[in-house]
């Protein structure tokens, strides 16, 4: 079979229209009492499962005459910064790996830059099959344009049939630019991901956070997306595996043209820790009032060590930086301990923080959806919870 085909089986059909109304490309419309496809259809197989007469076979192509023909591989982009590893790799390895392993296929880590021998072969000792260091002393800093070109000649050559990275201010800028270049598609801010029926399964937020949308890439390779930070576990050291670094150096000279420079490097100076590495995290909301009263969540988080996040609410209202906002337009966290203080708790918000291990709220009003995700919830005024939390910590 050389193309995807729909098939609607006239003598199953009952004419219930239940795929007409959950295509979303118009490609099924009612002739009589029988559905039939047009030529909208993408082949997408949004269809397949609503059909409750199993009247409905998505047939792929053979991956001899498919778009899947020649590619073979996850590959996992490793995001570096002055030759350190970044940490949403390792959350990429374990999530790759599972992907990898549906199917039955490799798992190759990309690592771009310079002088990064030590690092690419410490990467060996996680579940990689390989890793493919690309070496060039004029991509030690980060461009976007010479990075997106290069990756995408080495896609063109090796053709991966799925390719990950972080949902980072990196992985963003180029890894867009290498679904042009390529002529595929790219999902962005990826939450979950799977393997079903071959195809990867690329799940994110839509509609503000409303419903989570499955975006799929029937006919086009590679499959790519990015993913974003503490969404998945990180991967462990696996010394059980054989694996080996391809060091590629860039001939084409023309790949490593850039129109941009970095002139300078200003570290964004944190008052605390870290946001999306901390172990412990709390958050200020609307709840508080007024700015004044984040120096409440500051002075508990530092008596817990932890760093200080907060609501959209908060940022909206100038209460405190964008830097420390928690959610879809923020930043995804995974602490060990999320201490909600005066947050409502919308899915925006959890979409960002629902993955940690222990969620602790406080909020005024019982009906709050915060608590629907809570581990443990606190119904009363957080400005007599909090400084008896901090009164309880300091005596321990």
């Amino acid at each position: 079979m050389s193309e995807n085909r729909l098939i609607i089986d006239p003598k199953t059909c009952i004419g219930c229209e239940k795929c007409v109304e959950v295509c979303p490309f118009g490609a099924l419309e009612m002739e009589g009492k029988l559905a039939v496809v047009n030529d909208n259809c993408t082949f997408c197989g949004a269809c397949v499962p609503v059909c409750p007469v199993d009247a409905i076979t998505l047939r792929r192509a053979d991956k001899e005459g498919g778009p899947q023909a020649g590619h073979r591989g996850v590959w996992v982009f490793g995001e570096q910064k002055g030759g350190e590893i970044q940490p949403v790799v390792f959350e990429l390895i374990a999530e790759g790996r599972k992907l990898a392993d549906k199917l039955a296929e490799p798992l190759a880590v990309v690592v771009v830059g310079h002088d990064l021998d030590a690092a690419c072969q410490d990467l060996l000792a996680y579940p990689v099959d390989s890793v493919l260091q690309v070496e060039s002393p004029d991509l030690a800093i980060y461009a976007a344009e010479p990075y997106s070109k290069v990756i995408a000649d080495l896609v063109r050559g090796r053709r991966p049939s799925v390719f990950l990275a972080g949902a980072t201010a990196i992985g963003r800028s180029f890894l867009s630019r290498v679904a042009v270049e390529i002529g595929t598609g790219l999902t962005a801010d990826c939450t979950g991901l799977d393997i079903i029926d071959g195809l990867l399964h690329q799940t994110r937020p839509a509609f503000g956070g409303n419903i989570m949308a499955t975006i799929l890439t029937p006919n086009h390779r590679p499959q790519m997306a990015t993913v974003r930070h503490k969404v998945f576990r990180a991967a462990g050291r696996d010394g059980g595996r054989d694996g080996q670094v391809d060091k590629i150096r860039v001939v084409d000279q023309g790949l490593l043209v850039s129109r941009t420079k970095r002139l300078d490097f200003l570290p964004d100076e944190e008052t605390t820790v870290n946001l999306t590495e901390a172990d412990i995290i709390v958050s200020g909301g609307r709840g508080l009032g007024k700015p004044e009263n984040f120096a409440l969540i500051e002075q508990l988080a530092r008596t817990l060590g932890g760093a200080v996040g907060s609501s959209r609410a908060a940022v909206d209202a100038g209460w405190i930086p964008y830097s420390h906002q928690v959610g879809q337009t923020g930043k995804t966290v995974g602490p060990k301990l999320y201490i909600a203080c005066g947050i409502s708790g919308a899915i925006q918000h959890q979409v960002g923080m629902n993955s940690s291990d222990v969620i602790v709220a406080i909020n005024k009003d019982p009906e709050a959806p915060i608590f629907q995700i809570a581990t443990f919830g606190i119904v009363g005024d957080l400005f007599e919870v909090v400084p008896a939390l901090i009164e309880e910590a300091n005596k321990r």
